[in-house]
């Protein structure tokens, strides 16, 4: 079930790499640049003030177009972004531009990656968590490749929810009434969208209640965790926080223990 899954993730996401990567530079169009490039940038600086941005090695998990890598290589840091679609990597490359020689851009499994251990500072992901057959596992990974003390920065929602709770399904139904009444772009209808709620079905975390879910396999892992249940009202567009508003992001922010107590994460 698990190649299942993973090859049918990857069909999907190459049909709808190059729309997805259409909204990806949208969103470095905007403001949304700037305030996506802080919400990045200030746990990484909260988390290593001593230390420079091009010190410090940051993978980014599932980078898809590039959006997050970009923003990081933007801000000085050392980026590593893996991918499990060649097509996403493509577009990737193609939206960092001048930026993409300063990029190490590899097509990998989130669940299996090919690096030793302890050789990253942080790992951030957006988006990711959620469709994977064993998010545990790649948790388990994250952390293996992070430094002593390193960070890990997710963020995600309880995305496809709606498919097997009845609040849910009718907050859902709520979003859409509410893109039609906006008079905007609906981001959960068009095509293929029935294939993602298929493969939703199937992988584990649509069942989840996060980011309870997220902590505790965390905490299990031996990280130090915190959440932050309101970054959606700093980063989201208008039209996201009206297509989306059933389903907030959130941010889990986890820290790999060097042996002594630490302050809090998010500063």
């Amino acid at each position: 079930m698990n190649a299942t899954i993973i090859r049918e993730n990857r069909d999907y996401w190459t049909q709808r790499a190059s729309g997805y990567s259409r909204v990806n530079r949208d969103e470095l169009a905007t403001n949304q640049r700037l305030l996506w490039r802080r919400a990045l940038v200030e746990p990484i600086r909260a988390r290593f003030p001593n230390r420079r941005a091009g010190e410090i090695h940051v993978l980014e998990v599932g980078t898809g177009p590039g959006f997050f890598a970009i923003l990081l290589a933007e801000a000085g840091y050392r980026v590593t972004a893996i991918d499990l679609t060649p097509s996403m990597l493509a577009e990737a490359r193609t939206n960092a531009a001048e930026l993409a020689d300063r990029i190490a851009f590899m097509e990998m499994n989130a669940q299996a990656l090919d690096f030793d251990d302890g050789c990253f500072d942080v790992v951030v992901s957006r988006n990711v968590t959620w469709n994977l057959p064993e998010p545990e596992v790649a948790y388990g990974e994250w952390m293996r490749v992070l430094k002593p003390g390193g960070l890990l920065l997710n963020f995600d929602a309880n995305w496809y929810r709606y498919l097997f709770d009845d609040d849910a399904r009718d907050a859902f139904a709520r979003d859409r009434a509410n893109s039609i009444e906006a008079d905007i772009e609906d981001l959960n209808v068009g095509e293929n969208f029935d294939r993602m709620e298929t493969i939703a079905r199937r992988v584990p975390l649509s069942r989840a209640n996060r980011p309870q879910w997220d902590v505790e396999t965390l905490t299990a892992l031996g990280m130090a965790v915190e959440t932050d249940h309101s970054i959606w009202e700093r980063v989201w567009s208008r039209q996201e926080k009206i297509n989306l508003a059933s389903t907030p992001m959130f941010l889990v922010c986890g820290y790999k223990q060097a042996g002594h107590a630490e302050q809090g994460l998010l500063g």
